[in-house]
């Protein structure tokens, strides 16, 4: 979590904020998340559900971690990247090449 510092530089924020403060805020953005962790939990909610909106009887649903970004944390594994494309790719309109026709997609 990052903390928005309304333009001030670290050593100003320091001098008018006490470090109990800072965490205070941190728990905070835990339980009602603001900024860009908010943003990008609602893009990765609308994400998630046009993906499971458009899955196969057979696929597992999506969670909405999985569109979540995952900034300087681990890399993401090649079946990561890949399951997160196929689904993009369905959510769009378009089929996984990988997999054999779904029952509606044999019209």
């Amino acid at each position: 979590m990052t903390l928005a510092l309304g333009g001030m530089t670290h050593a100003e924020l320091m001098e008018r904020m006490s470090s109990k403060e800072i965490n205070e805020w941190m728990a905070f953005a835990q339980l009602e998340p603001f900024g860009s962790e908010a943003g990008y939990l609602g893009h990765a909610i609308t994400a998630a559900t046009v993906a499971n909106s458009n899955r196969g009887k057979n696929q597992k649903a999506a969670k909405i971690t999985e569109f979540m970004p995952k900034f300087g944390k681990e890399e993401q594994g090649l079946d990561e990247m890949l399951s997160i494309a196929a689904m993009m790719t369905i959510g769009l309109g378009g089929q996984d090449l990988r997999q054999e026709p779904t029952e509606s997609e044999d019209g």
